[in-house]
């Protein structure tokens, strides 16, 4: 099929942050780009051909959608799989596939199937609400501390919490979740993983995450992980052999834990470009946007080896800030050789919302992390009104 600058029109459910980036790459290719999102203010808004308002979850809107384009795909995975699954046996294109997201989309069922797949991950049990885990503890089926997960709809932080006694929990939504044991380890660590239609598989270089203490979300990406060669080659086997068992085509975001032990536990994966992969739209050959294009069109997969060192800082709103939204020092930083601050088009700001990223590529990775720090410290998401 002849994509490019033609009548092909690909469909993308999600226009946030990440569909704005894939939409940098369909606009190089001239690929006609549709999307489908709830928010009026979506960031992907001004990027693509089309923009349709609706909710994903919906399963006539994603249906009707879906009959308008020519090859579906996604940059978030809560989206209505009963409507796929009818696209699909019609046969419309659809990457990844709803039977794959069936398996990501509940992180109960997710946990399950790296169990019955001999994939390494920590111990975990599953509840169907808050009053059937009160019961597990009050049965000593339960033990604290353990990290409490909601087992669907969880972003950025929200729907993870450390349990370390009854208190908290007394916040905690009434919804299905799981329990993990908690796993002491020395790093967090990813692999993004690109397999395209025909098989094709590339890996990202590990990365290494360092996350905000208190709200659970990734401040940095440094690639490469500053971990033994030993270590990173065991973290891409694990995450190559996750990638096979989900049969996904697009990207696959695997994040895990190095132990104290030198174990690799996969933690949870998100099949589409992830957070954990910005760094690669200037420190590599091939970005994590381009290639997710490449595998769902089936072309060549491009070069996931980097440049250079690449670090991406996290740029989120401030505690005490909520409304329109100001970048503050953003031309301070903006100064510094090798930095590229990446803004999303969120209007309004709030606590933790993410709001852009800044890269940082350097020959030494050293420097990069220095230079990651001055940008950290320096640049402020806030807003003209104080909460």
């Amino acid at each position: 099929m002849n994509y490019f600058s033609s009548d092909f029109k690909l469909g993308i459910l999600g226009g946030g942050q990440l569909g704005k980036m894939l939409l940098t790459e369909t606009r190089k290719f001239d690929i006609q780009t549709l999307v489908l999102e709830p928010s009026e203010e979506a960031p992907a808004r001004y990027s693509c051909n089309g923009f349709y308002k609706g909710s994903l979850m919906d399963f006539d809107t994603v249906y009707q959608f879906g009959k308008m384009v020519d090859l579906l795909t996604i940059e978030i995975e809560n989206v209505n799989l009963d409507a796929l699954d009818k696209l699909e046996e019609e046969g419309l294109p659809i990457y990844p596939s709803p039977k794959t997201l069936r398996l990501i989309q509940n992180k109960g069922k997710q946990k399950d199937y790296y169990v019955s797949n001999d994939i390494p991950t920590s111990p975990h049990q599953r509840f169907v609400d808050l009053n059937d885990l009160r019961n597990a503890l009050a049965k000593d089926e339960l033990e604290f501390p353990f990290v409490w997960k909601c087992a669907q709809f969880g972003y950025d932080g929200n729907g993870v919490k450390i349990c370390r006694s009854a208190l908290d929990l007394v916040k905690l939504p009434d919804v299905e979740c799981i329990a993990e044991e908690m796993v002491p380890f020395k790093n967090e660590l990813a692999v993004i993983v690109a397999r395209s239609v025909s098989g094709e598989v590339k890996t990202y270089p590990v990365v290494e995450m360092e996350f905000h203490p208190e709200a659970n979300q990734v401040e940095y990406v440094i690639c490469p992980a500053r971990i033994d060669e030993k270590v990173a080659e065991k973290a891409t086997e694990v995450a190559l052999k996750v990638s096979e068992a989900f049969h996904h085509v697009g990207l696959l975001a695997v994040e895990m834990f190095q132990t104290a032990d030198d174990e690799i536990l996969v933690n949870e994966v998100a099949p589409r470009p992830h957070n954990s992969g910005h760094y690669s739209i200037e420190a590599s050959y091939t970005s994590q946007f381009e290639n997710h294009l490449r595998a769902i069109l089936n072309l060549p997969l491009g070069n996931t080896d980097s440049k250079v060192a690449g670090i991406m800082v996290n740029l989120v709103g401030e505690e005490g800030f909520s409304g329109q939204v100001v970048y503050e020092n953003i031309e301070k930083i903006m100064a510094i050789d090798g930095v590229t601050p990446h803004i999303y088009g969120k209007r309004e700001t709030r606590p933790f919302r993410k709001m852009g990223h800044v890269t940082i590529v350097n020959e030494d990775m050293t420097e990069a992390r220095k230079i990651a720090e001055e940008v950290k410290n320096s640049i402020r998401v806030i807003s003209t009104t104080i909460e």
